[in-house]
């Protein structure tokens, strides 16, 4: 993903990742590792998210209160902190996958010449 903030790709590969991570998390509560090896799965091995654009990701859509966390233990016996979407998370998680079908929708048209 992303790392420079100038970069005019940044805002849509973050906006990405956290669409990603809001639907992985809608499914069930997860831990960091768990939620980029869910990702990774459900794209069919495409999509790989390193540690370094998830966590910041996490923390962010935390701060934001589209996520809660506690602490747990992970199903290898580790301590994790684990998350799950609150109730505006979800309400995000609607309204991102709407915009996402939209910009989805207008790349494909600009694709297909018009």
């Amino acid at each position: 993903m992303a790392e420079s903030r100038d970069d005019p790709r940044a805002d849509l590969l973050q906006g990405t990742l956290d669409l990603l991570i809001l639907r992985t998390l809608s499914l069930a509560p997860r831990h960091g590792w768990g939620i980029s090896k869910r990702i990774q799965e459900m794209s069919r091995d495409v999509l790989r998210v390193n540690q370094g654009s998830l966590y910041p990701a996490l923390y962010r859509l935390e701060d934001r209160g589209w996520l809660s966390a506690k602490w747990g233990v992970s199903p290898e016996g580790r301590r994790a902190k684990f998350y799950s979407l609150t109730a505006s998370g979800r309400a995000q998680l609607a309204r991102e996958t709407d915009d996402w079908r939209t910009f989805s929708l207008a790349v494909s048209h600009v694709l297909q010449g018009g």
